[in-house]
C-alpha cells in the first residue's frame, strides 16, 4: 500500500524556498529548525533526490528542488485557502458592507430583502446607497454594487443575477387619442420621455423579431434621472417612455400602461452584482453576493403576469 503524502515535509519545503533560509521558514511557522531541518531531510529521502545544496552560508535549491518549488508552494497556498474558507465558513459574516445600488430598484426590490438580510445575518451591517448615478467603486470606496442592463467595465467583476428587459410603454389614453405607433420611425416627432442615465447613450435601440434594428433618438419635454418620475407623465396620457420590466411590470398587467411596439425589443440587460476583484473578496462580500442571488435570481417582478 502506497504511504500517506508527507503534506508537512512538502510544507515546510515549499516554505524554505519561499523564506530563503530555514531559519526564516521556521519563524514563519512557529517551529524550531531542527523540525524543519527534519521534515526537509525526510521528504528528500522520500523523493529519493537533494532539493537543496547548503553551505555554512548559503542555501540554494538544487535542479530537482527547483523543478519540485513551485508544486510544493501550490500545495501550500491550497491548504492555507481550505483552511481559511473552513474557518470563514464556522463563524457568522461581521462588520459593515458598502454597497451602491440603483434608486428605483433599490426601493422596489432591495429594501424589503433587508429584513430577512438583517435576520438572517445578525452581526452584519449594510451601508446602501441609492442613487441612479453609476459610482466608482473603487475610488469612492464600495464593496459592491447592483447594476442594471450595461456590463460593468472590465476592471470590476460581475455576478449576472437575473435579466432586466426595457419596454416601450404609453397610457391607454394616450393611444385613444394619437393611435398606437407601428415602427420605431413613427415615434419621431412624438413626446418621448427619457432617462439620463442610461449605461450607453440617449440613443434609442429597437431590434424587430426579423434581427432588424432602427436607432431613434427621443424627444420629447421632460428628461429625469430616475425612471419613476417618468410615471406621473405616462399615468397622465402625455406621451411614450422606456421603463425597466421592474417598474413597468404592475402597470402593464393592471392596464394602467400599455407595451408599445411588440415586435420590437429594446435593450435586454441583466442585474449584477459587482465587487472590485475577485481576490480575496470578505466573507461578509461574499455571503451578500450569493444571498442577493438566491433572492433575485429569478425576475420577481414577472411572477404575477
Amino acid at each position: 500500500m502506497a504511504k500517506f503524502p508527507d503534506f508537512e515535509g512538502l510544507a515546510m519545503f515549499a516554505k524554505v524556498a519561499e523564506e530563503g533560509s530555514f531559519a526564516a521558514a521556521a519563524r514563519a511557522m512557529g517551529v524550531s529548525v531542527p523540525t524543519v531541518s527534519r521534515a526537509v531531510a525526510r521528504l528528500e529521502e522520500r523523493l529519493g533526490g537533494r532539493l537543496f545544496n547548503r553551505t555554512s552560508r548559503q542555501l540554494a535549491l538544487t535542479e530537482f528542488g527547483h523543478s519540485m518549488a513551485a508544486k510544493a508552494a501550490d500545495i501550500y497556498r491550497q491548504a492555507e485557502a481550505i483552511e481559511s474558507e473552513a474557518h470563514e465558513l464556522s463563524v457568522q459574516p461581521r462588520g459593515q458592507v458598502r454597497l451602491a445600488v440603483p434608486m428605483s430598484f433599490g426601493l422596489r426590490w432591495v429594501a424589503p430583502l433587508m429584513p430577512e438580510l438583517i435576520r438572517q445575518f445578525p452581526e452584519l451591517s449594510v451601508d446602501l446607497h441609492l442613487s441612479d448615478h453609476s459610482v466608482d467603486l473603487i475610488a469612492e470606496g464600495f464593496d459592491a454594487a447592483l447594476r442594471i442592463a450595461a456590463l460593468p467595465d472590465s476592471s470590476l467583476v460581475a455576478r449576472r443575477l437575473c435579466p432586466v428587459t426595457q419596454y416601450l410603454v404609453a397610457a391607454p389614453t394616450w393611444i385613444a387619442r394619437h393611435g398606437a405607433p407601428d415602427h420605431p420611425r413613427a415615434l419621431s416627432g412624438l413626446p418621448c420621455f427619457s432617462y439620463a442615465w442610461r449605461a450607453r447613450s440617449q440613443v434609442w435601440r429597437f431590434t424587430h423579431t426579423s434581427g432588424a434594428q432602427e436607432d431613434i433618438v427621443p424627444n420629447g419635454p421632460l428628461r429625469v434621472t430616475n425612471s419613476d418620475a417618468l410615471l406621473p407623465v405616462l399615468l397622465d396620457g402625455l406621451g411614450i417612455a422606456e421603463l425597466p420590466d421592474f417598474i413597468a411590470a404592475e402597470y402593464l398587467r393592471d392596464g394602467r400602461l400599455v407595451r408599445l411596439l411588440d415586435e420590437w425589443s429594446m435593450t435586454r440587460g441583466g442585474l449584477y452584482f459587482v465587487t472590485p476583484t475577485a481576490r480575496s473578496r470578505p466573507l461578509k462580500v461574499r455571503v451578500l453576493s450569493d444571498f442577493f442571488a438566491q433572492h433575485l435570481r429569478e425576475a420577481h417582478w414577472h411572477r404575477s403576469e
